[in-house]
């Protein structure tokens, strides 16, 4: 049986959710398939990511899984997962999010591996288009008043990349990324540059000694997925985390292992650019990557459409996730029918679920 950190199982309500999968769970938040009603009783899937409890007391959590939200909901792009709602319900923040039925890129390509399927390159280059566009629009982001807000993702890693069963592909968890210093209390702002956050493996070097950092940053965790995708393997293998750490800020760099594909040249000058050690010497912004990434797609006429992407995910992989997922809201379906969703006004949660938590105080942020 599914249960969350507290140990309460699954199905359980939430407000005016009903969470009933575990998409994953990380040292500050789970993130939970979730169900949820339309106010005329329209069904609706979605993301649900909710603060551990022992954190929901914490202010600093607190202000970043917040800053997170209003972050991610600034941003409006095919390939950045979208946040339609932030709240409190309980004492627990949450943020409902766009949910993505597919796989991370982590997984796709551990699958890949166990079933002993080739990735194909014109699939890598696919991802890797699209996802450099969600991260440039994420850098070009301005807010309100058209002051850059300079986000910095921060953490590229391959499991916040997701593709989707419709041949989709979409960044996720901007919760290390920050906007300008600039827009923190001064004392905020200091702790910030002090602290390591992201997964050491896919840090810029500067980012691994604890330096400032700034979107040039990105550009090297992004290179960091292309050559892992391109040369089908980590690039860091530390033994553990001092020594990936250690790996991360020298930033020694193996060459692209050779092959014999006709792009290898053009992809190590590219990732000769994006990888060096020095940020002055990267590509100036993510637009300038993206551009390098597309000159080898045409250059090299490497063609893959989001259709045929689709095709290869669902004949190899949507077995691994669509019928567990099915079975379990049929499951749920026999405990909340959709059809007593809706309250008496057509807005209510749905009913006849064993309420598991006190009587919801939800407050718009």
């Amino acid at each position: 049986m599914l249960r969350d950190a507290d140990g309460t199982p699954l199905p359980q309500r939430f407000g005016p959710y009903v969470l009933f999968d575990l998409i994953g769970r990380g040292g500050m938040a789970e993130i939970f398939l979730g169900r949820t009603f339309t106010r005329l009783g329209a069904p609706r899937l979605v993301a649900v990511k909710r603060m551990l409890a022992h954190l929901s007391a914490d202010a600093q959590f607190g202000r970043m899984l917040i800053a997170e939200a209003k972050l991610c909901a600034s941003l409006r792009h095919a390939n950045i997962v979208q946040v339609y709602d932030l709240g409190r319900i309980d004492e627990r923040l949450h943020i409902d999010m766009e949910y993505v039925e597919g796989l991370d890129l982590h997984r796709l390509l551990r699958l890949c591996t166990r079933r002993q399927i080739p990735f194909p390159p014109e699939y890598a280059f696919f991802i890797l288009e699209e996802a450099c566009r969600g991260l440039a629009h994420a850098h070009r982001a301005v807010a309100e008043d058209g002051r850059p807000l300079r986000i910095v993702h921060r953490d590229l890693s391959p499991t916040n990349v997701l593709v989707s069963f419709e041949g989709e592909v979409k960044l996720c968890d901007f919760g290390i990324a920050r906007a300008a210093a600039e827009a923190l209390p001064p004392d905020e702002a200091a702790a910030e540059a002090e602290t390591l956050r992201g997964k050491f493996a896919y840090m810029a070097p500067e980012q691994a000694r604890g330096d400032p950092v700034d979107q040039r940053a990105d550009v090297f965790g992004f290179g960091i997925l292309i050559w892992e995708l391109l040369a089908g393997r980590r690039l860091y293998k530390g033994g553990n985390d001092v020594e990936t750490l250690r790996l991360a800020r020298d930033a020694a760099v193996p060459p692209l292992p050779r092959r014999g594909r006709p792009w290898e040249d053009a992809a190590q000058a590219l990732l000769d650019r994006a990888l060096a050690p020095r940020p002055a010497d990267r590509f100036p912004d993510t637009d300038a990557l993206h551009d390098a990434i597309r000159d080898i797609i045409l250059g090299f006429d490497i063609r893959c459409s989001q259709l045929g992407f689709a095709e290869f995910l669902r004949a190899h992989f949507a077995d691994e996730v669509v019928p567990l997922r099915r079975d379990r809201e049929r499951a749920l379906d026999l405990i909340a029918p959709p059809r007593h969703a809706a309250g008496e006004n057509g807005d209510g949660p749905p009913g006849g679920l064993e309420r598991r938590t006190h009587r919801p105080n939800s407050t718009m942020l």
